[in-house]
C-alpha cells in the first residue's frame, strides 16, 4: 500500500560574499516509501531545523589582515572548509574573522563559533571541541559555558557523514589560538 504523495515546499536564505540569496523547491514525495523515506524525513527534521538554518544565514565571510594567525581547515569527505583569522591578546580571542564553505549543518556551527570566541581562551575552545566531538562521537553531554548552543547540533549524532563539517570550525580555531598564542611568547 503507498502512503499518501506529500508536497514541501523547502526553502532558505542565506548571505554570501555579501549577497542575500534565497533558494526554494518543491519536492514531491520525498518521504514516500521507498527505503530511504524514513531516513530523509528523520534526516531534514532533526537536522535541518530553523535553528539551524537561521544560524546557517548569519554567516558573513570576512579577513583580518593584521591576525596573529591563520587557518584553513578542509573536510576530505564532502569539501567543506573553514578558514579562521585570529588575533590574541593576554590569551585570550581579541579579533577573529571567519570564511566558511560548507553545508548548513557547518555554517551553523561556525556561527555559533562566531558568536562566543571573544573573550575565548585556548583551554575553553579547546574544551568545547572535545565535547563537541564527544557529543557527536560518543554520545556525550553538550558543551557547556560561552559553546553551550552547540546543543543544537546534537541530532548530527545520528549522522557520522555529518561529524567533520560540524567540528571544522572549532579545529581551525583551536590551531589558530595554539599558533596566536605561541607566537606571543
Amino acid at each position: 500500500m503507498r502512503e499518501k504523495s506529500e508536497k514541501r515546499l523547502l526553502g532558505g536564505n542565506f548571505l554570501y560574499g555579501g549577497h542575500s540569496l534565497s533558494w526554494r523547491v518543491e519536492v514531491n514525495n520525498l518521504f514516500a516509501p521507498l527505503g530511504h523515506g524514513p531516513y530523509m524525513k528523520g534526516m531534514i527534521s532533526d537536522l535541518y531545523n530553523s535553528d539551524i538554518l537561521t544560524l546557517s544565514a548569519g554567516l558573513v565571510n570576512t579577513r583580518l589582515p593584521d591576525s596573529d594567525a591563520s587557518v584553513r581547515k578542509v573536510s576530505k569527505l564532502c569539501g567543506s572548509w573553514v578558514e579562521i583569522d585570529l588575533k590574541m591578546e593576554n590569551n585570550l580571542v581579541s579579533d577573529y574573522a571567519l570564511r566558511v564553505q560548507a553545508c548548513a549543518l557547518g555554517q551553523a556551527s561556525a556561527a555559533i563559533l562566531k558568536a562566543a570566541l571573544v573573550g575565548a581562551s585556548l583551554k575553553q575552545i579547546r574544551q568545547a571541541r572535545k565535547a563537541l566531538e564527544a557529543m557527536l562521537k560518543d554520545g556525550g553531554a553538550p558543551p557547556r559555558g560561552r559553546f553551550s548552543k552547540l546543543k543544537l547540533l546534537s541530532g548530527v549524532a545520528q549522522y557520522p557523514a555529518r561529524h567533520t563539517s560540524v567540528l571544522l570550525a572549532f579545529r581551525a580555531a583551536e590551531d589558530a589560538a595554539e599558533l596566536a598564542q605561541s607566537s606571543q611568547h
